[in-house]
C-alpha cells in the first residue's frame, strides 16, 4: 500500500460525499500539512461544510521542511504547496490534488498525482464501491466541477460506459 500527502480538495470532497474513511483503507499512511488545517480551519469559521481532521486517528500531520522557491511564484495556495514540497520529501507518496495547475507543476516535479476522481476509481478497484457513478454524482452535487467529457472518462475507465438500460 502506497503513502499519501493530501491537499484540501480531496479532502473536502470526499468528506462531503461520506467516503471520507476510504483513504486510511487506500494508503498505509495519509500526511496532511499544517497549512491544509489551517485552509480547514478558515472555512469552518466561514461556515463551511469541512472537514473535523482532528476526529480522525489516520492522519499524521506533517510540514515541508522547504518548499521550492519556483513553485512559489505560481499562483498556487498554501495547501497546495505544502503539500507538494511534503510528497517530494516522500518520493515513494502519492501526492492527492485537484487543481490542475498543482497537477501539472506535480507531475513535472516527477511526483505521482492522484485526484479525487482516481481515488474512486481505485475504491471500486479495491472493492469499497460496486459502482463510481453514483458518486460523481454526489460530487457534483457538492460542488466539484466535472465535464460531460470527463464524466464519461472516468466511467469508462470504471467499465460502467456505455450505461446499460434497464431493458436488457
Amino acid at each position: 500500500m502506497p503513502d499519501a500527502v493530501s491537499n484540501t480538495s480531496p479532502l473536502l470532497y470526499l468528506h462531503r460525499i461520506g467516503l471520507l474513511h476510504w483513504l486510511p483503507i487506500l494508503f498505509a499512511t495519509v500526511k496532511i500539512p499544517q497549512a491544509v488545517l489551517d485552509e480547514f480551519e478558515i472555512g469552518r469559521n466561514a461556515g463551511h461544510d469541512v472537514p473535523d481532521l482532528t476526529r480522525y486517528d489516520w492522519p499524521t500531520i506533517a510540514n515541508p521542511t522547504k518548499i521550492p522557491t519556483e513553485w512559489q511564484t505560481l499562483e498556487l495556495g498554501p495547501g497546495e504547496l505544502a503539500a507538494m514540497a511534503l510528497a517530494q520529501e516522500n518520493p515513494n507518496s502519492i501526492v492527492l490534488l485537484d487543481d490542475l495547475l498543482a497537477r501539472r507543476t506535480a507531475q513535472a516535479a516527477g511526483l505521482t498525482v492522484w485526484g479525487t476522481l482516481k481515488i474512486l476509481l481505485e475504491g471500486k478497484t479495491c472493492g469499497l464501491t460496486e459502482q463510481v457513478e453514483p458518486h460523481l454524482t454526489a460530487l457534483t452535487a457538492s460542488g466539484m466541477w466535472l465535464t460531460d467529457k470527463l464524466r464519461q472518462r472516468i466511467l469508462v475507465l470504471a467499465n460502467e460506459w456505455p450505461p446499460t438500460s434497464l431493458g436488457e
